[in-house]
């Protein structure tokens, strides 16, 4: 019989999944508890992935003529009591400020004092101060379109809470755009769609479902939600960014008016469009394994370790010479928009050394020992191969080849995630049938959800309601590139209106 090898990770992704979760961040370094309830700290590993995307997109945006600000973190009750269905959406999320300073109780204690004329509420999100800013910023057609972007924190109250995938505060960005027209307005939330598409597919290596969302999932306050939607490795889906066309809603209850070229006073059109540091859970959940993280190299926190071996002391010198020159070469070549990232790790600590590594999802790792030199070739391990699948390579060839090996990860992450996507997307007519795939009684293990279904969907939100209620199934989006046959609903049996993508969700 062959022998089992033991993962880095206990438990593992099928005997825990939600446990194994937590372990990858642990033993992967990226981050850590805080003593503030349902909050967390991001190590600066993990910090390094948040950058990364932050510059991708950030280059994205700017193409796009999209210009950075920052708003107020704290938002006066008033402005949110203006949109009534928008704040139904984030009432019970909402932390509130109601005192502006402390003084010494009679306890010897800390007491709040000084209460504020007007609660303020620590941003949620920031449709309605920005929605202020924007009143006054336009006037006339030709102050039109405003596109604007903030990187900034928000806090939303949550009750349960898991790192990156829901904390109570979180780091996002989110774009706010002003537009003269409907159409352009339209046109605009699709564009940013299309921004975070290219985004989870070519740089995170996440493939996702465009489309839009129902009435009762969209965004509170907005006409249409589109969003994109990822399978993870335990068959549930997460929502990776969404896009929404605001209609008209937000500007006539913030007074974003402008004088049109036929001198008529009209209100703007407006949009929102955000992901947040939900993309690295999204990112371990897709691509990690029972031995850690998996880090797609675009997106990686850095690309290279070098890990020099030195048994004897006389041997030191030669060996870090050869490894810090090695270093030098490699930190000359561009990987995308970075230069390739180095790290060296001469710590004394045995093998543990390269499993922490291993755990950390570095994409490659370069052992260079007296040996080696003598070659002048280095050992060199990948990321998305067997821990123990190490080959030598000429060190020239190593560096001339670096980049063209980091794609071929890139690539190989991706059509892996493809891969599982497509063995777990399943088309489905029958309500019994599909009953029965979403009962977890029908899995070996209750953390296996399935998959992705689809079906058809009468466009009740009644309907919509039962399933939710009865299998603790959603409605994902209904996308936008399948062509809809007429078919009765898979659950209450009515006429079909919409092929849609049912799952299990975080």
């Amino acid at each position: 019989m062959k022998k089992q090898t033991k993962a880095a990770i206990t438990p593992t992704r099928v005997e825990n999944y939600p446990e194994w979760y937590q372990e990858v961040i642990k033993h992967s370094d990226l981050a850590d508890r805080s003593p503030v309830r349902g909050c967390m700290v991001i190590k600066p590993w993990g910090y390094a992935i948040w950058e990364n995307i932050k510059q991708v997109l950030d280059n994205m945006f700017k193409d796009a003529g999209v210009k950075n600000a920052y708003f107020p973190l704290f938002i006066p009750l008033s402005f949110l009591e203006k949109e009534a269905e928008h704040v139904e959406g984030f009432a019970k999320e909402c932390a509130v400020v109601t005192h502006h300073r402390l003084e010494k109780g009679p306890d010897g204690g800390l007491v709040p004092a000084g209460r504020l004329n007007e609660p303020l509420i620590v941003r949620p999100t920031s449709e309605t101060i920005i929605g202020d800013s924007f009143s006054r910023w336009v006037g006339s057609y030709r102050d039109l379109p405003v596109l604007i972007n903030q990187w900034a924190n928000v806090v939303r109250w949550e009750m349960r809470t898991r790192m990156f995938l829901r904390t109570s505060e979180f780091l996002w960005q989110e774009g706010h755009t002003a537009h003269a027209t409907r159409d352009e307005a339209i046109e605009r939330a699709g564009m940013m769609l299309d921004i975070y598409e290219k985004l989870a597919e070519e740089y995170l290596a996440i493939p996702v479902i465009k489309g839009r969302k129902t009435p009762s999932e969209r965004f509170p306050g907005a006409v249409d939600t589109m969003c994109i939607e990822a399978m993870m490795q335990d068959r549930k889906a997460l929502q990776a960014g969404t896009s929404h066309f605001l209609g008209q809603n937000f500007a006539k209850a913030s007074g974003i008016k402008f004088q049109s070229a036929e001198e008529k006073e009209e209100y703007a059109w407006t949009t929102s469009w955000g992901v947040s540091t939900r993309l690295i859970g999204g990112l371990i959940m897709t691509h990690s394994d029972d031995d850690g993280i998996i880090l797609p190299p675009k997106i990686a926190s850095s690309h290279v370790v070098l890990l020099p071996i030195i048994r004897k002391l006389k041997d030191r010198p030669k060996v870090m010479e050869f490894t810090e020159s090695l270093a030098r070469e490699l930190k000359e070549k561009f990987y995308g928009l970075r230069r390739v990232e180095v790290e060296i790790d001469d710590r004394d600590i045995g093998g543990a050394r390269g499993w922490d590594w291993i755990k950390k999802g570095i994409p490659l790792r370069v052992e260079i020992g007296p040996r080696d030199i003598a070659e002048n070739s280095v050992f060199v391990g990948r990321r998305d191969q067997e821990h123990n699948n190490k080959i030598s390579l000429k060190k020239n060839y190593f560096v001339a080849e670096i980049t063209t090996i980091l794609d071929e990860i890139q690539k190989n992450l991706f059509e892996r995630a493809v891969l599982f996507k497509r063995q777990h997307t399943v088309k489905i007519d029958e309500t019994g049938r599909f009953k029965e795939f979403f009962t977890p009684e029908n899995s070996e293990k209750s953390e296996i959800h399935g998959g992705f279904v689809l079906s058809h969907w009468c466009g009740s939100d009644e309907c919509e309601s039962r399933i939710k209620e009865d299998l603790s199934v959603t409605i994902r989006c209904i996308p936008f590139d399948i062509e809809n046959e007429k078919r009765k609903c898979v659950y209450c049996g009515q006429p079909g209106a919409n092929q849609v993508v049912f799952a299990k969700a975080y």
